[in-house]
């Protein structure tokens, strides 16, 4: 029995488990899968990413760094995407982005942190 491609019906040649004939048809049959709604919370998964991206590009020494608001943005970071706060018993507030975070210091200064 000869497989289809699931988007436009040609015959699949190679694996057993394939499903589509290139990657033309994977790609339309995945963005009709997933319609333009779902377009809200891809980007803010690769916002959150980028994030991350960004605070891992810092050299920590003891799980800690300083940079600038200025360096930070500079290299595409933005401050409204966060996966979450944490406050510790004093009530400094961290905000994290999975196991990194930042601090806001005083004078645009931010420490970034690894939460181990």
């Amino acid at each position: 029995m000869k497989k289809k491609c699931l988007e436009c019906g040609n015959e699949v040649h190679g694996r057993i488990d394939k499903k589509f004939c290139n990657d033309y048809c994977r790609n339309a049959y995945n963005n009709k899968v997933n319609p333009e709604s779902k377009n809200l919370i891809r980007n803010i998964n690769n916002r959150l990413r980028k994030n991350y991206r960004v605070l891992d590009s810092y050299k920590l020494t003891d799980g800690k760094t300083k940079t600038t608001r200025t360096r930070l943005i500079d290299k595409g970071f933005d401050f409204d995407y966060i996966t979450n706060l944490y406050t510790t018993k004093k009530g400094t507030t961290y905000f994290f982005l999975y196991d990194l975070g930042y601090l806001p210091l005083d004078n645009d200064f931010y420490m970034i942190v690894k939460r181990e």
